[in-house]
C-alpha cells in the first residue's frame, strides 16, 4: 500500500474513532434522550461541523458549586426580611406550593411587602432607571448580558461615572459573549473612574470550549439595597429605538422593598464566583421597610446545580393552573414535559395562550418555534403572533395570583445552559395588570387557526421539522 494511502487510513481511523467516541460520550452522559438523539444525528450526518459544534456547544458544564456553602450561609445571615412560615401566608394553596418548590430547588427566600412597577417600553424603563442611578448614595450593582457602547450605553456610563466621582461604590458584571463587540476602552474608562468592572465567564482559549456555551443572561440592578430591576431588557439602543422592521416590545420590573435583598443575594453569588470578593457587609443588605403588598421570590436558573430550577417552577405553575396560563416569549421551544403540561391544561379547559413574535431576530429559532404550533393548536392552546415588531418579553401569568417576569426564554437554552433570573410575584393586582398588558398586546396579534396553519408551504413544514429536530442543541 502506498505511503499516502497509509496516511489517509490512519487519519480516517483517528477521525472515525473521535466521532464514535464523541457519540458514546453523548449517550453515556445520561442527558435528555431527545437532546442526545439530536447530537447523535448531527455528529452522524454532519461529522466535521457536528464535532466542532459539540466541542463548543455540547459539553456539559462541570457540575460544581459557584460558591461554597459557607459563603452562601454568610450572605444569607444578612437576609433580614425573608418569611419562613409559608403556610401562614394569605395565599392560595397553589401559590404556597410554588413558593415551597422554589425554596427547595434554589434556597431562595420569599419576601412580602414589595412595590412593583412594570415597564413595557425601553423609553419608560431607562428614563426611570437613569433617575434611580443618579440618586444612588452608597452603591450600585449592575449585571447585564448586553451592555452596548452606543447612545444608551454611553448615557448609562456617563451617569455611572458621575456617581463614582462623588463616592458611590459601583460594580458592573457583564457577559463576555453578550458584549463581544464592545471595545475594551468602553469599560476601561469606567475602571479608571474607580468602577469595578468584570466579565462573567471570560472567554480565554484554554477555556473556550467549556465556557462559550454557558452564558449569564441575567439583567438585574441593585441600588443602595432599596431599589432593584429585573426583566428582559439589556442596555442597548434597540430596546428604545426598535429594529428597522418594527418596535422592540419587552417587559422589565422595578422593585422596591425587601425582595431587593433577593436580587442582591443573587448578584453577590455571581460576583463572588468571578471576583472572589464576598459582598456580605451590612450596608449591602440594609433593613428595608415594607413598600407595598406584593410577595416576591427571586429564582435563579443555570447549568450549575442538580435541577432545572425555572423549568420546574414553570411546570409546577402550569400543572397547578385552574383558570388561565398566558405566556409571552420570543422563542417557543418547550421541553417535552412543558409541552405536555400546556396541552394537558388546555385539554382540561384552562385558558392557555402563547404569544410569540411573527418575525424574529433568529430565523433558525423562528422556524424551530413554529414547529411546535400545530400540536399546541390541536390541544386547544390559543397561539398569537405579535406583529408590530419583536416581542422580547419573557412572562408567564397563572390564574389570578401568580405571575413571573425575568430573563428566561421558553426554550432549552434558557432552561439548561444560561444563567437566568426571574421574579415570581404573588399579588392579585400585579397579576391583573400583567393580564391587561397581555390583552393589549393581543390586539396587535394575528391569532393562528389550525385549519389555516396546516396549509402552509411544504418547504416550510420541512424546514420547521429539521429545526425542530435540532432544537435541543440550539
Amino acid at each position: 500500500m502506498p505511503f499516502t494511502d497509509w496516511v489517509y487510513l490512519v487519519v480516517y481511523t483517528i477521525y472515525a474513532i473521535t466521532i464514535l467516541g464523541t457519540i458514546v460520550i453523548v449517550i453515556t452522559e445520561n442527558r435528555n434522550p431527545v437532546k442526545s438523539l439530536a447530537w447523535v444525528i448531527v455528529l452522524t450526518f454532519l461529522p466535521v461541523v457536528g464535532l466542532v459544534f459539540y466541542i463548543f456547544f455540547g459539553q456539559n458544564f462541570k457540575a460544581k458549586r459557584m460558591v461554597s456553602r459557607r459563603i452562601k450561609r454568610k450572605l444569607r445571615k444578612r437576609d433580614y426580611h425573608s418569611i419562613v412560615n409559608i403556610d401562614e401566608l394569605p395565599l392560595n394553596e397553589e401559590s404556597k406550593q410554588e413558593i415551597k418548590l422554589c425554596h427547595s430547588l434554589c434556597s431562595m427566600p420569599y419576601y412580602s411587602g414589595n412595590r412593583v412597577k412594570i415597564f413595557t417600553t425601553g423609553q419608560s424603563k431607562f428614563d426611570q432607571y437613569l433617575q434611580d442611578l443618579e440618586a444612588a448614595r452608597e452603591y450600585i450593582h449592575i449585571q447585564y448580558y448586553i451592555f452596548e457602547d452606543d447612545k444608551l450605553g454611553s448615557r448609562v456610563k456617563e451617569v455611572l461615572l458621575r456617581c463614582a466621582r462623588r463616592g458611590v461604590q459601583i460594580r458592573v458584571l457583564y457577559d463576555d459573549v453578550g458584549c463581544w463587540s464592545v471595545k475594551k476602552r468602553f469599560f476601561k474608562e469606567m475602571q479608571e473612574a474607580g468602577i469595578v468592572v468584570r466579565p462573567f465567564l471570560e472567554i480565554t482559549f484554554p477555556q473556550l470550549a467549556s465556557r462559550i456555551n454557558y452564558r449569564n443572561h441575567r439583567k438585574i440592578t441593585i441600588i443602595d439595597g432599596h431599589i432593584g430591576y429585573i426583566g428582559g431588557m439589556n442596555i442597548a439602543d434597540r430596546y428604545i429605538e426598535g429594529l428597522k422592521w418594527g418596535i422592540w416590545r419587552d417587559t422589565h420590573l422595578r422593585i422596591e422593598g425587601p425582595a431587593v435583598q433577593g436580587l442582591q443575594l443573587l448578584f453577590a453569588v455571581d460576583w463572588s464566583f468571578e471576583c472572589k470578593e464576598v459582598l456580605s457587609a451590612p450596608h449591602f443588605f440594609p433593613p428595608i421597610e415594607d413598600r407595598g403588598e406584593s410577595g416576591i421570590q427571586i429564582a435563579p436558573g443555570g447549568p450549575i446545580g442538580e435541577w432545572s430550577n425555572i423549568a420546574m417552577l414553570f411546570l409546577k405553575a402550569i400543572t397547578n393552573a385552574k383558570k388561565a396560563v398566558y405566556i409571552q416569549t420570543p422563542y417557543f421551544l418547550p421541553t417535552d414535559s412543558l409541552a405536555k403540561a400546556l396541552q394537558t391544561a388546555a385539554l382540561a379547559k384552562v385558558d392557555v395562550r402563547v404569544m410569540i413574535p411573527e418575525r424574529s431576530d433568529s430565523q433558525i429559532l423562528r422556524f424551530a418555534s413554529f414547529s411546535y404550533i400545530a400540536e399546541m393548536l390541536k390541544a386547544g392552546v390559543k397561539v398569537y403572533f405579535y406583529q408590530p415588531g419583536l416581542l422580547h418579553a419573557k412572562t408567564v401569568i397563572i390564574d389570578d395570583e401568580l405571575c413571573t417576569v425575568g430573563s428566561t426564554n421558553f426554550d432549552f437554552r434558557s432552561f439548561e445552559h444560561n444563567f437566568e433570573a426571574n421574579a415570581f410575584i404573588y399579588d392579585r393586582e400585579v397579576n391583573s395588570e400583567m393580564k391587561r398588558i397581555f390583552i393589549d398586546d393581543q390586539q396587535h396579534c394575528r391569532r393562528i387557526i389550525l385549519h389555516y396553519w396546516r396549509h402552509r408551504p411544504l418547504w416550510q413544514k420541512g424546514l420547521e421539522s429539521i429545526m425542530r429536530l435540532l432544537s435541543p442543541v440550539l
